[in-house]
């Protein structure tokens, strides 16, 4: 969500085994952390979300991924 810090919220562990960038699961506690940018955006989104370059973007439960060898998959936890 753009102007909303998820770590704030959110703790978050990468996912292990490392997923394959072909293949990256989705789930209500999977989150995608982009590389470039550094921000974090759910892998189903309900609302418009995007992170701040562009890599990660999308809404109504879809995620768009630009580059896949870009994102690390993390689990999120409230705090």
């Amino acid at each position: 969500m753009p102007g909303v810090d998820m770590r704030k919220i959110y703790k978050f562990y990468p996912v292990e085994p490392t997923p394959s960038p072909d293949n990256l699961p989705t789930g209500g506690d999977l989150y995608y952390e982009c590389t470039d940018c550094g921000e974090i955006v759910l892998s189903v989104p309900r609302v418009k979300s995007a992170c701040a370059c562009g890599n990660l973007s999308g809404q109504g439960g879809r995620l768009q991924v630009r580059d896949t060898a870009k994102v690390r998959v993390v689990r999120g936890k409230l705090k």
